[in-house]
């Protein structure tokens, strides 16, 4: 149970009544009023008890795959003519990084590749 309903059931206990002073709709000093609130904190738990249902689900889903992009490999033809180009000494780290589309970064990565 949610703490703001055990906080407003203690209040009604003391025969002190809750108005939301946002939502007009919500007013424990009704009958009406508090049923809305009884409804809004039900559909609330539901709602939280649905996501602990689905994370649990994707945990498991999840459970022994390992997550990431694929490595890339130095046979592939980004990294060939990352390096080609690098080896050339004509062209300019941030020309190769500007034709290949890529960030020096990933540059750096794709050199480091063996």
């Amino acid at each position: 149970m949610s703490h703001l309903v055990m906080l407003v059931e203690q209040l009604l206990e003391k025969k002190i009544g809750f108005r939301s002073i946002c939502d007009g709709a919500i007013d424990t000093t009704t009958a009406s009023g508090e049923f809305i609130f009884n409804v809004f904190s039900a559909l609330a738990q539901f709602e939280r008890r649905l996501i602990q249902e689905r994370t649990r689900a994707g945990l498991e889903a999840a459970r022994g795959k390992k997550g990431g992009r694929k490595a890339i490999k130095a046979s592939d033809p980004r990294v060939i003519t990352a390096k080609e180009m690098y080896k050339q000494k004509t062209i300019s780290i941030q020309k190769i990084c500007t034709t290949l589309s890529i960030s020096r970064a990933t540059f750096y990565r794709y050199l480091s590749i063996e």
